[in-house]
């Protein structure tokens, strides 16, 4: 009996971590906290999703999420209850808002921790139902003396993944320099994550939650210049826009740390398009953009 017990008050957690599924089955890729019709307008909307995977807006797996947080729409509708999603991309949470907008009785509210988060959760609900701001993000602090160890956003990311969390409860990563890192994560794992993450790397760290006010973090510096390249690779032109060799770019694709398009760059060969952001962990961003008036990319 006490075993069974025991299993019970598993089984809602283990959704959190890497489980194993039976052969076939598909997590749920969102949680929920229940009670949300406009089931005419929500099919509309995932149609336009669809259309829009076609069409080159966003790519299909993009398009297969956007229409899962519309079905959670449909069902917080019927319910007049309140629903959360995962931490969502960029991509995503965009595609995702512009079509709740044009869902009738259905509030949605993006979080991610602070202003400039880029990793954000929505929760959807009945407009009656929503909170002005639900509480379903949280900050941890992990610190130990990174000083002769420096470590990497994905030293980091990976330390978090390798206790058993899936990538979709962990938000965005500030890194503290010598300090160690604030990471946002689901509110659910505080504990969990503070009783068993001990190692970043080779750092023995400990990790305590912070309230969000305490983030530190800085607001988004921009500036815009152009640059000539003869090849649209990605190492070619985030190195010109990061102002890095084209060696210490490779290193940080080998480490995971470059990405377009929030999704990680394998291969230094990829080409870029207009429209295309390439972020480096620690480094900031850059946007690619076409001159009207040739074939250059600015930056």
């Amino acid at each position: 009996m006490a075993a069974a017990a025991a299993v019970a008050l598993a089984s809602p957690f283990r959704r959190l971590l890497r489980a194993p599924h039976p052969l076939g089955a598909i997590p749920a890729p969102y949680y929920v906290i229940t009670r949300g019709r406009c089931g005419a307008a929500v099919a509309v909307a995932a149609a336009a999703a669809r259309d829009s995977a076609v069409k080159g807006n966003v790519d299909r797996n993009a398009a297969e999420e956007v229409r899962n947080i519309l079905d959670m729409a449909e069902r917080a509708s019927k319910r007049r209850d309140v629903f959360h999603t995962n931490f969502l991309t960029p991509p995503i949470i965009k595609e995702a808002m512009l079509a709740i907008d044009k869902l009738a009785d259905i509030k949605a509210v993006a979080q991610g921790g602070y202003p400039q988060a880029e990793r954000c959760r929505i929760s959807v609900g009945h407009a009656d139902s929503m909170p002005s701001n639900p509480d379903v993000v949280a900050a941890l602090s992990i610190s130990g003396n990174f000083r002769l160890e420096p470590c990497s956003h994905g030293d980091f990311l990976g330390a978090i993944l390798g206790t058993g969390i899936t990538r979709e409860k962990v938000g965005d990563i500030l890194l503290q320099g010598e300090r160690g890192a604030q990471v946002l994560v689901d509110p659910e794992l505080v504990d969990y994550l503070i009783s068993t993450l001990e190692k970043v790397g080779k750092v023995g760290v400990s990790c305590t939650q912070i309230p969000l006010l305490a983030l530190e973090y800085e607001p988004p510096r921009t500036k815009s210049f152009k640059t000539v390249e003869s090849s649209l690779r990605v190492d070619a032109l985030a190195s010109a826009g990061f102002k890095i060799s084209r060696t210490k770019l490779a290193s940080l694709i080998s480490a995971g740390d470059v990405r377009v398009n929030w999704t990680p760059v394998l291969k230094s060969g990829v080409n870029l398009r207009s429209g295309d952001v390439v972020s480096v962990s620690g480094m900031g961003r850059i946007k690619v953009t076409k001159n009207e008036k040739c074939d250059n990319l600015l930056l």
